[in-house]
């Protein structure tokens, strides 16, 4: 997926001292519509002024349920990456993905399609006319600076369902509740699919080294006994050995789970690329623009790629996160 924004919201704290923050912050999405004349809206969590990064996650986008007939479903013609990785993940439908490496697959419900961009890649994404309802999360890991450069790479994953007491997980990166996914990242991470039974709560063991976040997408969700909304993302500092996710609603939960050490190198993001300086910046913008060997050629898709939006005047500067404020001592 493209991110819309030529620069994402500013992600400097909004205020707020590290001793005056709760034990879960509550980050509300924004909407951005994806482009074209019946341009599909997804909600961005991430970044935003409050987060720049949830471990390495860095980016976060949750649509639908979404009537294609109505939105025209999704569409995002050829378009690049630099040191990042992109994630893609279902709830219901389907979206064809193609990208310079020469990939051609079906993005489906369940099915964990991970691509990474390293020193460049291009790529597109289509929803299938067998589709009927689009919903599900698009997410971006940023790579460390020590692989940032890495050759472009492709991995699809389907997850077993693991059953819990109170309800299921599906652990596409990452180890939960006994299941490890075998997707090689190149940062400690956690990614998975969580669903509650109505009335019902689940306990997970989880890594004190790591900060994470609650994307919920149904349900009367509370994240250690903070209340979360559809489409809020709820955000734990390390220093917790359990996460207790709640389901007070008559339905069945569903959210995303995402984890990781907090991400201590500074990133400069601007549209679709990750760096470390402005320079690294307008030198991807233009490869793209030159169409030059970086970013390869994109094969099958009917129509143009898509040109990158033209650079801010000022220069861009790194994105910084709030210091993490690690959970009290013994905390469960």
């Amino acid at each position: 997926m493209s991110s819309t924004e030529a620069r994402p919201a500013d992600s400097r704290p909004g205020g707020q001292s590290d001793s005056d923050r709760p034990a879960v912050e509550v980050l509300t999405a924004r909407k951005v519509p994806l482009g074209g004349p019946r341009a599909m809206t997804v909600r961005r969590t991430l970044p935003q002024r409050a987060r720049t990064l949830i471990g390495a996650w860095c980016f976060a986008d949750h649509y639908g349920p979404d009537d294609v007939s109505r939105t025209g479903g999704m569409d995002v013609a050829p378009h690049p990456h630099t040191g990042l990785q992109t994630v893609s993940w279902l709830f219901s439908g389907e979206i064809e993905h193609r990208d310079s490496l020469g990939s051609h697959a079906r993005v489906r419900p369940g099915e964990l399609n991970l691509m990474t961009g390293g020193f460049g890649i291009s790529h597109s994404e289509v929803s299938t006319a067998r589709t009927t309802t689009l919903h599900g999360v698009q997410l971006w890991v940023a790579l460390p600076d020590a692989h940032r450069n890495t050759e472009r790479d492709f991995q699809h994953y389907v997850p077993a369902p693991v059953p819990l007491r109170g309800g299921r997980a599906r652990v596409f990166l990452g180890t939960l509740a006994g299941d490890t996914s075998p997707v090689r990242t190149f940062t400690p991470l956690l990614g998975a699919e969580v669903s509650v039974d109505p009335g019902a709560a689940v306990t997970f063991d989880v890594d004190p080294e790591f900060e994470h976040g609650v994307l919920v997408d149904t349900g009367d969700v509370r994240m250690s006994g903070t209340a979360l909304a559809p489409s809020e993302l709820g955000y734990a500092a390390p220093g917790h050995r359990t996460l207790t996710l709640a389901n007070e609603g008559p339905e069945s939960a569903r959210l995303v789970l995402l984890g990781g050490p907090p991400f201590e190198e500074e990133i400069v993001m601007w549209w679709n690329f990750i760096g470390r300086t402005h320079d690294d910046i307008v030198q991807a913008r233009e490869a793209w623009q030159n169409a030059t060997d970086r970013f390869g050629t994109v094969e099958g898709y009917p129509g143009d790629r898509l040109p990158a939006p033209a650079l801010p005047h000022s220069v861009l500067t790194p994105r910084k996160n709030p210091v993490p404020v690690p959970a009290a001592k013994g905390s469960r």
